[in-house]
């Protein structure tokens, strides 16, 4: 017998686990002692792994099942379960990989898989809700195995727990944890922090021997004051015409950046916005960083390229300011970082605000989704599949788009599905032949149904309003404004008498985001996560919406809007969720 090699690529984030390459048993063996495989329990075992290769973790899971009690006899017993368990958690069903979790351990204890088996069950425990039990587990792991990743995975947990009350529990019964104490420090510099809390922190600093530079909360409790600095790091390209006149957009975002200014400033709450040109490369970013007057500022809004944001995120933990990034939608970018937030909803949050929207609104609780080859369609697919199911929906046909035209794509998401087997269609692409094709499909298939899409459908040529108005077509529209509201004409009026022209949505965007957060500095000074916490989404100067309660780094609200007769209706207002 061999022992085990292992390859642990692990990605909680997705909560997935990497398999390992299982072997024979090295610990000794079950409680039973097994018997030479039959040829039909061979066969399972390499069928549950090849469907667990293959992603069909359903089918994985009725291959492995058979032969995971010691009744069956058979000789990978342990490795067979803990197969199973895996497939379970791909599935998110957490307590079939439980139940299969504890078999493993009860019956086989003396397998090599024993470690693995107890680290998978810290996931399952965390995903559950249930984070005392998950520390618990962790406990048992023996010194030294497995430590990164468990301590990856404490990082990645505890850092979404919101719940002041629950992390104090938890450190009072696992006082030496450090990953946890760690966590807890964060939490008070984002924004938890009273100076009641000054004794724990210097007592956790000491403790786990963090940096004091790092854990000092200078910000946090500071004096309100009568005006308040705000930084903007863009590409403007100062120095060259042609690219600027690529990126007009970050000229229109920071002219109504402007504007908000200028309108902060007769509302008696003035701010200072001070505009660095990034470029388009990190060593830009790097030399604007590096400023000494950057540290000093109150708040920090940008920048618009991924690689910069990540180095900006850094940055502003380190130096514990509030950044703002404007355009991103990844929400990725704001994991685990008390200081960093983006002004859109993720893509995620839209997928977990539509699926909520159905649940409340259709009464077939059925569900297709067709979704386009980016990662923003995926990830809006994932969440709106995992928010519909956890509350009682059913996703009966999930397909990514995998050909290289729009036709082609959705021709092959619509063959051999039968759409009057479910309540609604969720169509995750903003693809100009998505919505013809997908109209052509259920009149062929003559099924009239609710669908669910993005608002790029109401631009589409290929799409007339009247066949919107005609079927019940749901877009979520995050920059939806209501050109009957009195603040979006007086904007638009000052921005046309300002720069001649009228304002894009850029520019939109650029005014409601600085009068947003310049409110919350006014309101709360520069350390205003628990201020945003607290509060629901509340009614924009010029969007729908716009908050982040319950401990969220991006926008919680998402306009859902149908055409009634001609108009644009929004279905879910503020408040009304």
């Amino acid at each position: 017998m061999r022992p085990f090699s292992f390859i642990r690529l692990l990605c909680v984030l997705g909560s997935a686990l990497a398999l390992p390459n299982v072997g024979h048993a090295a610990w000794g063996a079950p409680l039973q002692t097994p018997t030479p495989a039959t040829p039909e329990q061979n066969t399972r075992y390499q069928n549950g792994k090849l469907l667990l290769d293959q992603g069909s973790y359903l089918l994985a899971m009725k291959e492995l099942e058979p032969l995971t009690p010691p009744a069956a006899r058979f000789e990978r017993a342990p490795e067979a379960a803990y197969l199973y368990a895996v497939a379970a958690t791909r599935l998110k069903k957490w307590p079939e990989a439980e139940q299969m979790l504890n078999l493993l351990r009860t019956e086989y204890p003396t397998s090599a898989l024993v470690p693995d088996a107890l680290y998978l069950q810290v996931q399952v425990s965390f995903e559950q809700g249930e984070p005392d039990n998950a520390l618990r587990t962790l406990q048992q792991l023996p010194a030294g195995k497995l430590k990164a990743e468990r301590e990856a995975m404490e990082i990645n947990y505890l850092s979404r727990l919101n719940d002041r009350a629950l992390f104090q529990t938890l450190l009072q019964r696992y006082p030496q944890n450090a990953t946890l104490g760690r966590v807890y420090a964060d939490k008070l510099l984002g924004g938890w922090y009273t100076p009641a809390d000054k004794a724990t922190l210097a007592r956790l600093v000491e403790q786990f021997k963090l940096d004091p530079t790092r854990y000092t909360p200078r910000q946090v409790g500071a004096a309100k004051k009568n005006s308040y600095n705000i930084a903007v790091l863009l590409p403007f390209e100062f120095t060259d015409v042609a690219q600027a006149r690529r990126t007009q957009f970050v000229t229109d975002l920071y002219a109504g950046m402007r504007l908000a200014q200028d309108s902060l400033q007769r509302e008696g709450r003035p701010v200072q916005v001070f505009a660095y040109d990034t470029g388009a490369d990190t060593l830009q970013l790097k030399r604007v960083l590096a400023l000494p007057e950057l540290a000093s500022m109150d708040l920090i809004i940008g920048p618009v390229y991924k690689s910069g944001s990540k180095i900006l995120a850094r940055y502003a933990q380190q130096k514990q300011i509030i950044t703002v990034n404007p355009l991103s939608q990844d929400g990725e970018l704001v994991q685990n970082n008390a200081w960093h937030y983006l002004y859109e909803p993720s893509s995620a949050t839209q997928g977990q605000q539509a699926a909520r929207f159905a649940l409340n609104t259709f009464t077939n609780r059925t569900a297709a989704i067709l979704y386009d080859n980016t990662s923003d369609d995926a990830a809006f697919a994932q969440a709106y599949k995992a928010a519909y199911e956890a509350q009682g929906g059913k996703v009966k046909l999930m397909r990514r788009a995998v050909g290289t035209t729009t036709d082609s794509v959705f021709a092959q998401g619509f063959v051999g599905f039968d759409l009057k087997s479910v309540g609604h269609l969720v169509v995750a692409s903003t693809g100009r032949r998505a919505g013809p094709y997908t109209f052509k499909r259920l009149q062929a298939q003559k099924v009239t149904m609710p669908i669910i899409t993005y608002a790029a459908w109401l631009d589409n040529p290929s799409v007339s309003l009247n066949q919107l108005d005609a079927r019940d077509v749901y877009m979520l529209y995050p920059h939806y404004l209501d050109p009957g509201a009195v603040g979006v004409r007086r904007f638009q009026q000052l921005y046309a008498q300002q720069y001649n022209l009228p304002p894009s949505v850029f520019a939109n965007m650029g005014f409601e985001m600085l009068y947003y957060f310049a409110q919350r500095l006014h309101d709360a000074g520069p350390a205003f996560q628990q201020q945003l916490s607290d509060s629901g989404p509340v009614s924009g100067a010029l969007f729908q919406g716009i908050g982040y309660p319950g401990g969220a780094h991006d926008n919680q609200y998402v306009p859902i809007v149908k055409l009634e007769r001609m108009n644009v209706e929004v279905q879910n207002p503020v408040g009304q969720q």
